[in-house]
């Protein structure tokens, strides 16, 4: 299957390439070549998806919470061992009041009855952006999750709620402004390692593959400094639409591209 194939019968009008499907009830589509160990994906598109049918933005809102589901079921079908969405951006604040509540809400949603079926398919979750100022039930849940879920050794979820990666460049260096102040750190000892292991991500492979649907071509403040030798697909399809053959056909993608980081010859992916 094409990445056109995969995308095209899913724009605003169109049929979707697969229905949602019943847990346990992958979506079919062949397997992919290769995969990616790391993916993140950029999940936009909730609000045009339900203007274009004449429907509230915030159902869009909810049927993107369907296609995570299914996002997130199809990556541990397939085998990738990182997921990173982009949840909730820290610049999504300014969007309407009633936007925002209902974002809130369905956050709360999906982690007060996904969590237990998350824990128990072995996934780790793990949240990335700044909490000091959210409210304090939201603030719970996410270290309850990470708790719960903490010694889980699947999929690692890695959920990116109130983020902006220039914030989180920020606050790295900071910190290590402060060591090298207080005389922890030598100045000539900074460097990208040192950096990279004081982001939230620390520890984490970066992405090998960063998705964005609606068609929209730009990273938004996402991962900044990680996606530097990312590979990018950019998807004609709003992201409720979006399911394991939108997935597979964007790793299919991947797959056909040469990564270089820089050099002359190809080095081999995962």
């Amino acid at each position: 299957m094409t990445l056109r194939a995969a995308s095209e019968a899913a724009v605003p009008g169109r049929t979707s390439p697969a229905a949602p499907v019943a847990a346990g009830q992958p979506t079919p589509a062949a397997a992919p070549r290769c995969v990616p160990v790391h993916v993140g994906v950029i999940m936009d598109g909730n609000g045009r998806w339900a203007t274009s049918r004449k429907l509230p933005r915030v159902e869009g809102h909810r049927r993107g919470v369907e296609a995570l589901r299914r996002c997130v079921r199809a990556a541990r079908e397939i085998g990738i061992r990182f997921l990173t969405i982009y949840s909730f951006s820290s610049e999504n604040w300014s969007r309407p009041v009633t936007e925002v509540t209902e974002l809130m809400r369905l956050l709360k949603f999906f982690l007060r009855h996904d969590l237990a079926e998350l824990n128990s398919a072995n996934v780790r979750v793990k949240v990335i952006g700044e909490r000091a100022g959210l409210a304090p039930d939201i603030r719970q849940l996410l270290d309850d999750a990470e708790a719960l879920t903490s010694t889980n050794t699947g999929l690692t979820l890695v959920v990116a709620f109130n983020y902006g990666a220039r914030q989180e460049i920020a606050s790295a260096v900071a910190r290590i402004a402060a060591d090298v102040a207080a005389g922890r750190v030598k100045p000539e000892d900074v460097d990208v390692e040192m950096i990279s292991q004081r982001l939230e991500t620390a520890g984490i492979p970066d992405p090998d593959l960063i998705v964005r649907t609606s068609g929209e071509q730009r990273l938004s403040n996402f991962l900044l400094w990680q996606a530097a030798y990312s590979e990018f697909v950019f998807l004609p399809i709003y992201w409720p639409d979006f399911d394991k053959a939108a997935l597979i056909a964007a790793i299919d993608e991947y797959a056909r591209r040469d990564r270089r980081f820089g050099g002359v010859t190809p080095r081999p992916g995962p």
